[in-house]
């Protein structure tokens, strides 16, 4: 059964996954694998390490447009979001873009793929800040991955929850407590919740890996790169010449 936070952020991204594809399609690409606003690029990256003839998962994956590069470097690869709509955008992409990618609607607290399938794993913004549970997460990673399996993942850097989501002037003031763990939660007229962001501080997700038998071997805070112009709500070059937006977590199974 899905928890109150599932079912809420499955309701939103399938009643916004029209509009976010239109606002940030071009710059994610077709056939692109990008971390986070700052624009890491895997390609340039290498945070998954090779991964022709591998079996690779995308969790939370949108329209797999991560998944779809992976695809054209030789990855055998599957992919799922809790969202039918953004996977319905998935299968449009792939008729444009002429790369196919198996894509299944899930929860990523219970992931409908057999012990020691893939030898990595990946999440660029997808579930995990949306789950209630990311110990359960974390377990059915280590349970899907091979011995020896990777699994890197992004997410909003735990230091923005302090600030306003604000590319402007505000939002380089905190104006909440770091510590606060309430999640943020929007709800309808009845009080149901309809989007649900959950907060972990950078100490929080450290232990969580180290309690799912996970290892934890790289941290990546991207700065801001010189040129790079785009807003994407809270992350601006202003707000990225002082604050990391993002962290990339790199795990080892």
């Amino acid at each position: 059964m899905l928890s109150s936070s599932s079912r809420a952020n499955r309701w939103w991204w399938d009643g916004n996954a029209d509009d976010y594809q239109v606002e940030h399609g071009e710059f994610l690409g077709d056939a692109a694998f990008t971390w986070c606003p700052e624009g890491v690029d895997e390609a340039a990256a290498g945070l998954l390490g090779e991964v022709a003839g591998r079996e690779v998962l995308e969790m939370g994956c949108g329209a797999a447009q991560c998944a779809r590069w992976l695809v054209t470097r030789g990855a055998r690869v599957a992919a799922f979001d809790i969202s039918h709509r953004q996977l319905r955008h998935s299968q449009r992409i792939d008729l444009d873009a002429g790369v196919s990618v198996p894509v299944v609607q899930a929860d990523a607290e219970v992931l409908p793929f057999r012990d020691d399938a893939f030898d990595l794993a990946c999440s660029a913004f997808g579930a995990l800040p949306f789950v209630a549970d990311p110990q359960a997460v974390f377990r059915e990673v280590g349970r899907v991955l091979r011995p020896g399996g990777r699994f890197v993942f992004s997410v909003s850097h735990p230091i923005r929850w302090a600030f306003p989501d604000d590319p402007g002037p505000r939002g380089l003031t905190a104006d909440r407590s770091y510590f606060d763990r309430t999640p943020y939660t929007e709800r309808d007229e009845r009080g149901t919740p309809t989007y649900v962001e959950h907060h972990r501080t950078m100490g929080d997700w450290v232990s969580l890996i180290a309690a799912s038998g996970l290892r934890l071997t790289g941290l990546l805070e991207p700065e801001w790169p010189e040129g790079h112009e785009r807003v994407w709500g809270g992350w601006s070059p202003l707000r990225g010449r002082h604050l990391p937006g993002t962290a990339i977590f790199t795990c080892q199974n």
